[in-house]
């Protein structure tokens, strides 16, 4: 029986990349603490920073009154999605000239698997050595990479030697590489949980592995498992090279049709609710929220709004949600089914609600 094959998993991950395009396209700004977000005399917030504004503790989702208050020196610059979409569009295509099998995270982020594309370069690393060279040499960008035996891991280690940083994690080096680092470096250890694990004495990796199971599952219950077998290095995910989701959505149709404005409100408030659940999961923002309202004659119009920044809170989605059904004739004509949709979805990291009130 053949042995199953053991993967090569590459974490790409663009070092700020955001500003980084704005510093190399405009030179002015090289060695300056630069922001990328909403004007720091309104409610905009931090989308990005470069690594001149993170020495002040400037970071993303800060206010940006805050960021100016750290550090009065730092550029402020809008966002510019298409700018930076077309950057990672080239960036990607870098990506695939030596594998197939890339997961998309975000436009700065992916997931590789090169276990059978090694070709003329012979190990991960080679690789891995060459996209950086790349990256740098036609973009004028630098990326750091996690190379490892699973996602997990992979990721850990891009972040390990940030900026322009290359770290390898071996198989047999897994277990000694996580060890010393503090739990909240786990995939799904946030700040909730941090705590938590704190609260019982856990604070590094090591900790964790060593914690008593059922210790665990009395704060955990059933993730308290795979919690600790991630502390281990353990992951089993593959690569997923699905299409990017372009929109989510939901829709009711009614046994009976209603007209109550205040029941109409009730179901577009559940339905927020499970969209911007959806888009949480996936870390997506939404920049375009539409309704759909299906008449008892199955007329059905759609009404949508662009919003001035994305976002994935329940509230603004239903709030939106009850100014476009109100553009139709849903209480007067009455209505069969309702939907809410979101599209235009970017990375949840540029989907700050404020990010540009008060520009």
């Amino acid at each position: 029986m053949n042995e199953p094959l053991l993967r090569r998993i590459l974490h790409c991950d663009m070092d700020c990349f955001y500003a980084a395009v704005h510093m190399r396209d405009e030179p002015s700004l090289v060695g300056k603490p630069v922001v990328v977000g909403g004007n720091p005399s309104g409610r905009g917030v931090v989308a990005a920073a470069n690594y001149e504004a993170r020495k002040y503790g400037i970071h993303s989702a800060m206010p940006a009154a805050e960021a100016r208050r750290r550090c009065a020196e730092t550029v402020f610059i809008r966002p510019e999605f298409n700018r930076y979409r077309e950057e990672s569009r080239a960036i990607f295509d870098i990506y695939r000239d030596y594998t197939p099998l890339i997961q998309t995270l975000s436009l700065d982020e992916a997931f590789l698997d090169v276990s059978e594309h090694l070709g003329r370069f012979g190990s991960a690393t080679a690789i891995a050595e060459e996209i950086r060279r790349r990256v740098r040499g036609e973009r004028r960008l630098t990326v750091s990479v996690g190379v490892a035996p699973n996602k997990l891991v992979a990721k850990i280690a891009s972040d390990q030697d940030k900026p322009d940083g290359l770290t390898v994690v071996r198989p047999a080096q897994v277990a000694g590489f996580l060890a010393p680092l503090p739990v909240r470096r786990l995939h799904g250890v946030g700040p909730a949980t941090e705590k938590t694990l704190h609260s019982l004495g856990l604070t590094t990796i090591a900790d964790l592995r060593a914690a008593s199971l059922d210790l665990l599952a009395t704060r955990f219950g059933r993730w308290a498992r795979s919690m600790q077998q991630r502390a281990w290095g353990l992951d089993d995910r593959p690569v997923h090279t699905g299409h990017v989701r372009k929109s989510l959505s939901t829709e009711r149709t009614f046994e009976t049709n209603i007209s109550d404005e205040a029941a109409i409100d009730e179901f577009l408030k559940k339905m927020a609710e499970e969209v911007a659940r959806g888009l949480s999961k996936r870390e997506l923002a939404a920049s375009t929220i539409t309704v759909k309202v299906r008449y008892p004659d199955f007329t059905t119009p759609t009404r949508s709004h662009t919003l001035p920044a994305p976002t994935a809170d329940s509230a603004t989605i239903a709030a939106v949600a009850r100014d476009l059904v109100r553009r139709t004739e849903a209480s007067t004509k009455s209505v069969r089914l309702l939907g809410v949709g979101a599209s235009n979805l970017v990375p949840a990291e540029l989907g700050q609600r404020d990010l540009f009130d008060g520009s």
